[in-house]
């Protein structure tokens, strides 16, 4: 895995934001504002139901150009032929996705508010290691507090680092200069009326 492709806006494809038909557009106009990586994020649609949305998504991002990551389900991942996975705690394991999807597949790990558990994942074969929330979120109740030492701590690992959770063009450049090489966005995207000129302000941010 290439660690440039983990760099800029990180849009997350979440239904808790978006309809079923307003998806694939969604994404387009993510990518358009300068998103380089979509994750595909759906907690209550059918496994079919997933399996079309996510295939839609991806023919998206093969046509503009962005990377496309799954939410949670390796099989899914390994079904759509996508880019790669994102695991949380509560998921299948880093080597048990490794070995589904093989070694060039990007699996990335939530480590929430842990280095130890960044070390973890990192000693597992993670290709990047994702904190957060740093601010409080409207997308998932109930997240444990980040804070921006943990960027500064966990950039000795290695790996690319994306920060996520509450996160606003204004907020955002405190964690970029503290070592986010990747911020992951949903409410901020998708509770704007122009998605493309919201996905835009965040990715002017790593201009330069």
């Amino acid at each position: 895995m290439n660690p440039s492709l983990i760099r800029g806006l990180y849009a997350l494809i979440d239904t808790t934001w978006l309809a079923p038909d307003q998806l694939t557009e969604a994404a387009a106009a993510c990518i358009r504002g300068g998103a380089r990586l979509l994750q595909y994020r759906d907690k209550t649609a059918s496994a079919a139901e997933r399996a079309e949305r996510g295939r839609a998504i991806f023919q998206v991002c093969r046509q503009l150009g962005a990377v496309f990551i799954v939410n949670d389900d390796v099989e899914l991942a390994f079904e759509l032929m996508a880019h790669g996975v994102h695991l949380g705690e509560l998921d299948s394991t880093i080597s048990a996705a490794r070995a589904r999807l093989g070694p060039l597949a990007i699996i990335g790990a939530s480590c929430y508010d842990s280095v130890v558990n960044a070390q973890r994942a990192a000693d597992a074969g993670a290709s990047y290691l994702a904190f957060g929330a740093f601010f409080p979120s409207s997308t998932k109740r109930n997240t444990r507090e980040a804070h921006p030492i943990l960027l500064r701590k966990a950039r000795t690992l290695g790996l690319p680092l994306v920060a996520i959770g509450g996160i606003t063009p204004d907020n955002a450049p405190e964690l970029i200069a503290g070592g986010a090489d990747a911020i992951a966005v949903a409410g901020g995207l998708f509770g704007s009326a122009d998605i493309e000129a919201a996905a835009r302000r965040y990715s002017t941010l790593f201009a330069g």
